[in-house]
């Protein structure tokens, strides 16, 4: 499998990675064969979060995949802490605390990056800040970064925040382009000209933030995937005839479709069916030419100005 430089860190991890937010719903044994059909496709890097499944997914992950010292040094743990029941909390106070019970429920001394799950509309950025010193100085958290940021949200914690924000966690797959759109409708009366996200796409890029696309095969938030499924006939028949000629199946080449962008994003597979992620992961190697990647993009009923 391909690796990708996560943002400005020394990190160089699978350029795909695997998203753990379902396993709380796995047995043991069921997780280990998750696990281990990732590892064994060179996925290495695997994504968290506080509240899934009210941590049993980071709990049910760290005894499937046997944590100890030599297994904790060849993989790349990221969480992510903010969400709470009925609001979002960046205080000092939550932020150190939820990552101290993610310590836990993984078995591990540190975490390799830290996301600020949604944006806190009643943020204190010098809060953060300290939260960020405490944890980076006491060796708990190595990076840090956000998830469903936009620009402006940033700068303002890169403003009081002493360490790189190396990663942006979004929403992105071939029927969810909306930071795509806006860059080739620029300056036309025309929706897909909305700019919804204060150009996160070239931001990221010009500041070597790391994108990870999260819900790589949803249509809609989570209305359902649009692999396979009937409402995207000319969709399916274009992943399919495109994924024919490198040899991968159709989940894959939406995949592919993702990891073509030269922003080089990092997709996160949210599947706990080995075989799948086994076949997924091949994606890692493909890399489709710009006319498939624009009819692939049209497929999906997206129009070119």
């Amino acid at each position: 499998m391909k690796k990708l430089k996560l943002g400005t860190s020394d990190l160089n991890v699978s350029n795909i990675s695997l998203g753990c937010m379902r396993m709380g719903k796995l047995s043991k044994d069921q997780a280990a064969k998750v696990i281990n059909s990732a590892l064994d496709a060179g996925i290495d890097f695997f994504d968290h979060a506080d509240i899934y499944a009210d941590g049993k997914s980071e709990e049910i992950f760290s005894d499937a995949i046997g944590m100890n010292s030599s297994v904790r040094e060849n993989i790349v743990l990221q969480t992510k802490t903010g969400i709470r029941k009925g609001y979002f909390d960046f205080s000092k106070e939550h932020i150190v605390g939820s990552v101290e019970e993610s310590l836990k429920r993984l078995k591990t001394d540190y975490i390799d990056v830290l996301l600020l799950h949604r944006p806190d509309t009643l943020v204190e950025p010098e809060e953060v800040a300290e939260a960020f010193h405490e944890l980076k100085k006491s060796g708990k958290v190595n990076h840090f970064g956000v998830s469903n940021h936009n620009p402006l949200q940033i700068e303002l914690l890169k403003k009081y925040v002493e360490q790189d924000l190396i990663v942006n966690q979004l929403q992105l797959s071939v029927m969810h382009t909306g930071m795509i759109d806006k860059g080739l409708y620029v300056n036309m009366k025309h929706e897909n000209g909305l700019d919804r996200d204060g150009s996160l796409l070239d931001y990221s890029r010009l500041h070597n933030m790391t994108i990870q696309a999260w819900s790589p095969f949803q249509y809609g938030f989570f209305e359902g995937v649009f692999v396979d499924h009937d409402q995207f006939p000319e969709l399916n028949e274009k992943l399919k005839e495109v994924g024919d000629k490198y040899g991968i199946n159709k989940s894959a080449t939406a995949i592919a479709w993702i990891l073509r962008h030269p922003a080089r994003i990092q997709p996160i597979l949210g599947s706990m069916n080995p075989e799948r992620i086994t076949n997924i992961a091949k994606a890692s190697e493909v890399v489709m030419t710009r006319e498939e990647w624009y009819e692939i993009y049209r497929a999906a009923g997206n129009e070119l100005p």
